[in-house]
């Protein structure tokens, strides 16, 4: 039964496919008869023929006819079974698929591969080959099935495309938009465009780019650039301009607002006659208020709209307004570059339309009109450049002297300028000198003979809120010295003595919140003016009056008060002098005084010596008190001199050893050489020795040292030898042989000349026990030891080159082992050697 049911399915198989061929192929025949009546015979036995084996099964073919038999419903069957059949004739793989997808019509996968194996099979033909028709058509009918699958449609139109069919193709690329949801639109539009895009064809590629913008509206700079591409500009600025007045827009290659600008811009610009849609002159203009820090390349962009459209005045009055109100030099230097090209290119354009036909007068007198506004604007070059810093900021003083350099030789001009000058520089904003301009202004007025005019512009500076007294105090001193260069003396003091008049209301000098004007009159500079007018012009009580002002109001210098002083010893007032160095000292500090305080005592000792001793000595005692050391050297000195010249030599010797202790240390040895040469002189060499004993106790070693040699050698001088050898002895411990060989060989020529061989042994043993002390200092040793050596060396590693590895201390105790040798070389020889010679 089995056996009977399955042959009975099999001839039914066999049946079903024998008619799929038998249908096809009677219509065929008669249609290739009638056109080409000879070859059409051929193709008629030929065509059943291939098919007929295909009835036949092959041994592979029958394990998976089997189990298709089992299973006609398996797509993975038929995909195995056409997987099989792959390297075999195309027909009976075509056919293979047809029977699996008459069974399985919805099954994309074998949709799938039968589309692109038949696709296969016509690569390389010619795209007027009817197998492409075939191909078509087998697409067509998968549509039917497969109209959601977007990979399908994708394949159909790349197909379509690829053989040239423009129209079907874009029929197709509708019909695919049509079947396929929204949300896998996205896979279609890339080639659709792509397709548009490769085909001259610009009013089909716009419409299709304006429904794709609909679905996706970001893509609208890819448009823009197609419409550019091929010279739709008109229609490319007004989307560029949409893009611009969108705020919500993003660019999708990055670009900011102002690079769409800037787009927008150079399409207007350089095809102005093209774009006839929008007003150029506007949307650039709208650009400048909008991006100010480009205002530069704006106007260059609209004058060169202008240029295009051959408005060439148009153009110059948009480069004069670009230089007249660009903010910053990078704006103003690239409109002004673009200016002047601009007239160089349309003088040489003159020069060649003359060339060419001939030279006319009215020709050449607007070449030469020309010629001159270039030569023209050239020259105004500084002055345009200026006026660009003065809109930075119109309160910068120093451009605004610039200014009125570059009008030297126009008078008119340059009282224009600093008319315009002080009424816009605000002092409290100026960055310079205010005070300068108004200086200026009158100075000019007064290089001019116009010195009333000079003198108005001055009284007006004097009612100028400036920011610091110091730019009044200026305009004030300006004042007076105008005066005195046109020797108008009396004008000159009395407007120093109205500068320096007491306000209505006074104020502190530094008190920001009142006025200058109410802080003038504690102005040192104005005042320092006015008593030397005062020295030179007035008299002797008009000066001292201003003297005793500047030192009531408590605005004296050191230096001041000592002219103050000076003025009145010259006029023989010596009291009073003295009397105004002690309201100078009374006023300052430390180290201020310290001047006042010289020359008051200079002074005082010079005018009266020992007559007033007593009060000198007070004076001095005065100055000493709370005096620094750094400055402590000079009075002792001269307080000294004072007790040396006219008081006691005792007194001297006490002042003398006041300044041992109350200089800086670095001054004691210079001090106490001076006290040593004094009390010599005074009492003789022997009233030096406590000197001397004092000096070694507090003074360093090196100084301490020198002083023990000169000490040892004055009790030499004086036949103290014992006391000599003491003073050795006691120098010796701070003396270390390695160092300090002078001091060992003057003591042993000491010895020589009058010691004995005790002595002589003396000296060795001391030596070798300082040099056993400093030995076991190794501190001390090691500093100088780096010391002797750091010419050669550098540090105590490299004393032993090559043996890095050895121990800092054995090198050290290397080092005091070979000192010792030589110290034994150094010792006498014993008795029964030669005699010394003996004191």
């Amino acid at each position: 039964m089995a056996a009977a049911a399955e042959v009975a399915a099999t001839e039914e198989e066999m049946a079903e496919r024998e008619e799929p061929p038998s249908e096809p192929e009677q219509p065929p025949p008669p249609e290739r008869k009638e056109p080409p009546p000879e070859p059409g015979p051929a193709p008629e036995p030929e065509r059943p023929e291939p098919e007929r084996p295909e009835l036949h099964f092959e041994e592979e073919d029958v394990q998976h006819e089997e189990e298709l038999l089992r299973n006609p419903f398996s797509v993975r069957c038929w995909l195995r079974y056409t997987q099989a059949r792959l390297k075999g004739p195309p027909a009976r793989l075509n056919m293979l698929f047809e029977r699996a997808l008459r069974d399985l019509p919805g099954s994309y996968k074998l949709w799938y591969q039968y589309l692109r194996q038949r696709r296969q099979q016509v690569k390389g033909r010619c795209p007027t080959d009817p197998a492409f028709e075939e191909a078509n058509a087998c697409h067509e009918r998968a549509l039917v099935f497969m109209h959601k699958m977007p990979r399908i449609w994708l394949d159909y139109c790349q197909f379509l495309v690829d053989q040239g069919r423009i129209t079907r193709s874009r029929r197709t690329f509708d019909r695919a938009l049509r079947a396929l949801p929204i949300t896998q639109h996205h896979r279609i539009w890339p080639l659709y465009l792509q397709f548009v895009r490769k085909y001259p064809l610009p009013e089909t590629a716009v419409r299709v780019y304006r429904r794709f913008l609909k679905l996706s509206p970001e893509s609208a700079e890819e448009y823009v650039e197609y419409l550019r591409s091929v010279g739709r500009l008109d229609e490319a600025a007004q989307r560029l301009a949409q893009l611009v007045n969108d705020e919500r827009f993003v660019s999708k290659e990055g670009k900011s607002n102002y690079q769409l600008w800037q787009e927008l811009c150079d399409l207007l610009s350089q095809h102005p006659e093209r774009v006839r849609s929008l007003d150029a002159g506007a949307i650039i203009r709208g650009g400048l208020t909008r991006f100010t820090d480009q205002l530069g390349r704006l106007w260059g962009a609209l004058a060169d709209c202008y240029i295009r459209s051959g408005h060439f005045e148009k153009a110059r009055d948009v480069y004069e307004e670009a230089v007249q109100t660009v903010m910053t030099v990078r704006d103003f230097t690239q409109v002004f570059d673009s200016y002047a090209q601009f007239e160089e290119s349309v003088i040489a354009a003159r020069m060649e339309t003359t060339a060419e036909l001939g030279r006319e007068e009215d020709e050449e007198v607007e070449l030469e009109l020309r010629l001159a506004r270039f030569e023209r604007l050239m020259a105004r070059r500084p002055l345009l450049l200026n006026s660009v810093l003065l809109r930075q900021n119109p309160h910068n003083v120093h451009e605004w002297h610039k200014r009125v350099q570059l009008h030297q030789g126009h008078p008119e001009q340059i009282i224009r300028t600093y008319t315009e000058a002080v009424r816009t520089v605000d002092p409290l904003q100026a960055t310079g000198r205010p005070h300068g301009l108004w200086v200026a202004f009158a100075r000019f007025y007064e290089d001019n003979g116009q010195l009333e005019d000079a003198r108005t512009i001055l009284r007006k500076a004097t009612r100028v809120r400036f920011r610091q007294v110091e730019d009044l105090a200026a305009v004030w001193c300006e004042f007076g010295e105008m005066e005195l260069r046109h020797h108008n003396y009396r004008e000159a003091l009395a407007v120093l003595r109205q500068a320096t008049a007491l306000p209505a209301k006074r104020a502190e000098y530094f008190d920001s919140s009142e006025p200058v004007q109410n802080r003038l009159y504690k102005s040192l500079k104005v005042w320092s003016m006015l008593a030397d007018l005062e020295e030179s012009l007035g008299t002797f009580q008009s000066t001292k009056a201003v003297y005793d002002r500047i030192l009531d109001l408590r605005i004296a210098t050191p230096q001041i008060v000592i002219n103050y002083g000076l003025f009145l010893e010259e006029h023989g007032y010596f009291e009073e002098s003295f009397k105004a160095y002690e309201r100078g000292i009374a006023l300052f500090r430390w180290p201020n005084v310290a001047d006042i305080w010289h020359t008051y005592l200079s002074k005082f000792v010079g005018r009266y010596g020992g007559r007033k001793l007593e009060r000198a000595r007070d004076l001095f005692e005065q100055a000493l008190d709370g005096c620094p050391p750094k400055y402590a050297k000079t009075i002792y000195l001269l307080y000294a001199r004072l007790e040396e010249e006219w008081g006691l030599a005792r007194h001297a010797m006490g002042v003398y050893d006041r300044a041992t202790r109350a200089v800086l240390p670095a001054q004691q040895h210079e001090m106490f050489n001076i006290y040593i040469k004094r009390a010599a002189e005074l009492y003789g060499v022997t009233h030096t020795r406590p000197i001397y004993q004092k000096a070694i106790e507090v003074l360093g070693d090196d100084a301490a040292r020198e002083l023990c040699l000169r000490f040892a050698d004055m009790e030499c001088k004086l036949g103290e030898v014992d006391r000599a050898r003491a003073i050795y002895t006691y120098c010796s411990q701070i003396c270390d042989p390695r160092i300090t060989g002078g001091f060992w060989q003057t003591w042993k020529e000491f010895e020589l000349r009058h010691g004995n061989e005790d002595t002589i042994r003396e000296l060795l043993r001391i030596k070798r026990s300082v040099q056993a002390t400093y030995n076991t200092q190794v501190n001390f040793m090691a500093s100088q030891m780096l010391k002797v050596y750091s010419n050669a060396t550098g540090t105590v590693s490299d004393l032993a080159p090559g043996q890095s590895g050895l121990d800092e201390m054995k090198l050290l105790e290397q080092r005091a082992e070979q000192l010792a040798a030589q110290a034994r070389q150094d010792t006498p020889p014993p008795a029964g050697g030669p005699a010394l010679r003996t004191g």
